[in-house]
C-alpha cells in the first residue's frame, strides 16, 4: 500500500465525552501517524463551506448546527493506505450498523453523533486537510 494522508475529525460529541484521546490511541495503534492537528471551534460559515457538497441534501442545516456546537479535534494522519485503515477504524456511519469494536460502534451516540469523520477518497482527503492545514502545518513522517 502507499503511503497517504487523511483527513480525520473528531466530533463536538466525542470532545465533549473527552474522548480525542482515545480516538488518537486507537489511530495511532493502528499504524497511523499524526501529520498535523489543530484544536477548534468551526463557526456555522466554516461548517458549512466544509460540508459545502452536502448543501442540498436534507441533512445539511442540522450537521452544520451540529458540527459548529462544540470544539473538534481535527487530524491529517498519514501511513500506508491511511483512509482504508481510518474508515475501517471508524466503522458504519450508523453506530447501531457498526462493526464491533469499532469507533462509532463503541463511542458513537447517534448517526449525527457518530463521534468521528473521515476522508473517503485521496481527492476528498486533500481537499478536506487543505481546508483546516496550510503545507506549513503539516510534518512528513514517513
Amino acid at each position: 500500500m502507499a503511503t497517504e494522508r487523511t483527513l480525520a475529525i473528531v466530533k463536538p460529541d466525542a470532545v465533549a465525552r473527552n474522548l480525542v484521546g482515545e480516538i488518537l490511541r486507537r489511530a495511532e495503534s493502528a499504524g497511523l501517524r499524526i501529520a498535523a492537528a489543530r484544536f477548534l471551534h468551526l463557526t456555522k460559515v466554516e461548517a458549512e463551506g466544509f460540508y459545502a457538497v452536502h448543501r442540498e441534501r436534507p441533512f445539511f442545516s442540522d450537521l452544520t448546527d451540529y458540527m459548529c456546537s462544540g470544539p473538534v479535534m481535527v487530524v491529517a494522519f498519514e501511513g500506508d493506505g491511511a483512509i482504508a485503515t481510518w474508515r475501517g477504524l471508524m466503522g458504519a456511519t450508523d453506530p447501531a450498523k457498526a462493526e464491533p469494536g469499532t469507533i462509532r460502534k463503541d463511542l458513537g451516540v447517534n448517526v449525527e453523533q457518530n463521534s468521528t469523520h473521515g476522508s473517503d477518497a485521496p481527492e476528498t482527503a486533500q481537499t478536506e486537510i487543505g481546508y483546516f492545514f496550510t503545507a506549513l502545518d503539516q510534518v512528513a513522517r514517513n
